[in-house]
């Protein structure tokens, strides 16, 4: 754990008792402050209280003794209309922040001998596995890489810091809303698309959030910035202007004159007086598609950024084991392969999966976002089949009409055994693909869940196959 400083003698309010709000309670009580927890969720505050953490119902209280309040990331910090929470911290002058600022703080006050380095990600798509891909290279360096954030555990239960400890994190954009000093060695802005606008009140909102990465950074610092979508060159070219940092531009579509980029599976450090090819990603069988291109990228970048030579920061892009739920080969059964992108919760992300394989038996569905899937029309042609699921598959067949073959499924468990029963009647070898563009939150409480559910009905339908084979 990571004990907060700055708030020694003083109460901070603390609404959201999932992951974060506790280990945030418990980081602060061991810094010498004192908290006063509430959620509206019964459950959550049993919780809290089973950890020996005070209650405080937050409707009720004098607001005045507050010093600080904070506020779970998932919580509405300003749309579609501020949490109640953020109305009375507002009216009573108390200070609104997350746990990253509270990471954030407690950084900027360690003498600079015990300052670890931090390495922070985020973009629309890609920041989940370039963050384990970050903390994997750095590992395999022999460096001390703690990965946190919106991935794993809260930054605040890491370990606690020292000098040599390199820190990952991934942030959401709901994160960085609520973090104002953070200082990233390395900031990394993968890229950026339409995504959570309900939360922003509309794309200005968002990459304003997004752009928070990169706030304080100033001499000595890295900015690592994806220039393949417009919102990311805009930025590019707005810090360079500045010319306060090292900015790092990257690709995975084309050669940039200077930066790090991706063709044709190459990973090339253009960085110096010339483009040195550094890394062969098709070796890389955790980084297929032109998106994990991107992602090694980035991490290559972040590792040289905090003094990685060239050759490690290659080397660990090749010995990735990959991430969960993101690209993963969860099984095969005959000739029939299994990819679990549950991640994908949007269109744009579900479109790196499908980009990745020249056809798919495609299961798709949940609580769709914007637009659903109608951005991914080209590549329908792909889709031999798809197997729609949840909410979201009345609207998704109807967008499929004409255009791919479709059912509506209804269940994970049911999309599987379809999908795997024309996929072996295809005679060929085949993938089925769970990339659903969608939430998950109309049958999971989150993607992982999800994923888990798509990972558990596929061995279900392997085993009795297992047991044919030896009979």
């Amino acid at each position: 754990m990571i004990p907060v400083r700055g708030f020694e003698g003083k109460t901070v309010a603390v609404f959201g008792l999932a992951r974060t709000g506790l280990t945030a309670a418990h980081a602060l009580v061991a810094g010498g402050a004192k908290v006063a927890l509430w959620d509206e969720k019964p459950a959550a505050r049993a919780a809290a209280e089973a950890e020996g953490l005070p209650l405080v119902d937050l409707e009720a209280a004098d607001w005045s003794e507050f010093a600080a309040l904070m506020l779970s990331p998932g919580v509405p910090l300003t749309h579609p209309k501020p949490h109640w929470t953020v109305e009375r911290a507002k009216a009573a002058g108390v200070e609104i922040l997350g746990d990253i600022e509270l990471f954030a703080r407690t950084v900027n006050a360690a003498p600079e001998h015990k300052r670890p380095k931090v390495i922070a990600v985020t973009g629309t798509n890609g920041k989940s596995t370039t963050t384990a891909l970050i903390g994997h290279v750095c590992a395999a360096a022999g460096r001390d890489a703690r990965i946190g954030g919106n991935i794993g555990f809260g930054v605040l239960g890491l370990d606690d810091m020292h000098g040599g400890a390199v820190y990952v994190l991934e942030l959401s954009s709901y994160q960085l809303d609520l973090t104002s000093s953070l200082k990233p060695d390395v900031a990394i802005l993968l890229n950026i698309s339409p995504d959570h606008l309900d939360r922003h009140g509309g794309m200005d909102g968002y990459v304003t959030a997004k752009r928070r990465i990169l706030l304080n950074q100033g001499k000595g610092d890295t900015a690592v910035i994806g220039v393949d979508d417009p919102w990311g060159q805009q930025i590019c070219t707005e810090i360079t202007a500045a010319n306060r940092r090292t900015i790092v531009p990257i690709s995975a579509s084309k050669a940039i004159g200077r930066g790090v980029y991706a063709l044709q599976g190459l990973l090339y450090d253009a960085t110096g007086e010339r483009a040195v090819e550094v890394a062969d990603l098709l070796q890389a069988r955790s980084l297929p598609g032109r998106h994990n291109w991107q992602n090694a990228a980035a991490a290559y970048a972040a590792a040289r950024g905090i003094g990685l030579s060239p050759e490690e920061a290659a080397d660990g892009l090749l010995t990735f084991p990959g991430l969960a739920h993101r690209m993963e080969m969860v099984g095969q059964i005959g000739r029939v392969r299994f990819i679990n992108d549950s991640k994908a919760t949007n269109a744009d992300a579900a479109r790196q999966a499908l980009s990745s394989y020249p056809k798919v038996y495609w299961i798709a569905g949940g609580r769709a976002k914007d637009g659903g899937i109608d951005d991914l029309v080209d590549l329908f042609g792909r889709v031999e089949k798809a197997y729609l699921v949840g909410e979201a598959a009345p609207a998704f067949a109807r967008t499929l009409e004409g255009r791919a073959p479709s059912v509506q499924s209804g269940t994970i468990e049911a999309a599987v055994a379809q999908a795997l029963a024309d996929a072996r009647a295809s005679g060929e070898e085949a993938v089925v693909l769970l990339s659903p563009a969608c939430a998950s939150f109309d049958q999971f409480t989150d993607f992982e869940a999800r994923g888990e559910a798509f990972r558990a009905a596929v061995q279900a339908l392997a085993m009795p196959a297992a047991k044919g084979a030896t009979a």
